[in-house]
This record gives structure tokens, sequence and C-alpha cells, in this order.
């Protein structure tokens, strides 16, 4: 049997997007990127761990199976949640052209849309440790 796992965003401390993100949230100088109503796809990485075993462990999955929190989120309710999480102001707009110089490849990651739900995993019986964007944030901190 062959699983093809589409993977969202993972929230995670180190690496990718969001290790990039994180310590600038932490320095109070965190918003909203692009324009914030783009879609984002997350999962924390405990989730996209967990939901791989869950994939190998159940025979009954096959083809494509997306990995992502059950509710996409706008990236201006990721800023947001970063902003409470972290007890730092999250005011400060990124334009786009900024994004791109400071995270090179990754600016596509946070300015593209994906609003995707994971059905497939759900109807498997997955059950998510980190369904809301809070939850991930705080796993990953």
């Amino acid at each position: 049997r062959t699983v093809h796992a589409r993977t969202g965003l993972v929230v995670a401390r180190d690496g990718g997007a969001w290790g990039r993100l994180f310590p600038i949230f932490r320095a109070g100088v965190g918003g909203r990127l692009g324009n914030g109503r783009q879609y984002w796809s997350y999962l924390s990485l405990r989730d996209e761990v967990a939901a791989l075993r869950h994939i190998i462990d159940t025979p009954a999955l096959s083809g494509p199976v997306n990995l992502t929190a059950p509710e996409p989120v706008t990236n201006r309710q990721v800023t947001e949640a970063m902003g409470r999480v972290l007890r730092r102001p999250a005011v400060l707009p990124v334009p786009a052209v900024a994004l791109r110089v400071a995270l090179g490849e990754f600016a596509e990651d946070v300015l593209g849309s994906q609003r995707v739900r994971p059905a497939r995993l759900l109807e498997s019986g997955f059950v998510f440790r980190d369904p809301s964007i809070e939850q991930a944030i705080r796993a990953a901190l």
C-alpha cells in the first residue's frame, strides 16, 4: 500500500518558517504577514509524528492523506495567537517583499494560501492532541 502524506506547515520551535518566525514574535516585532488573509493549514510537530504513526498502523488508509489540523486559520489569526501565547505585541505588519528577503524560499509557504482539511485522517479515527493554533504554538514552545 502507498500513502501520500500531504503535510501542512509544521509548527516547530526549530527549522522551517516557524523556526524563523518565533524569534521575531518573541522580540515583540511580529505581525501579520502580507495581507494576513491567506489560510495556513498547520499542525503541531507532535501531531505530525502521531499522524504518520497512525497512517502506518492503519492498513485501510492509502493514497493521499492530508496531515493538517482540523481547522485551517488565517495568518491574521496566527498572528493574534502568537501574540497571546508569547504575551508580546503582534501589531507590526510585514510586507511581502520584506518576507521574501528575510525568509527566502520559505516566504512562499507563509504568503501562499492553502485551506486544507484532514478529512480522511479524521475519518480513520485519528485524534489530534493540538487541534487549535494556540495549542500547536504552546506545544512547540
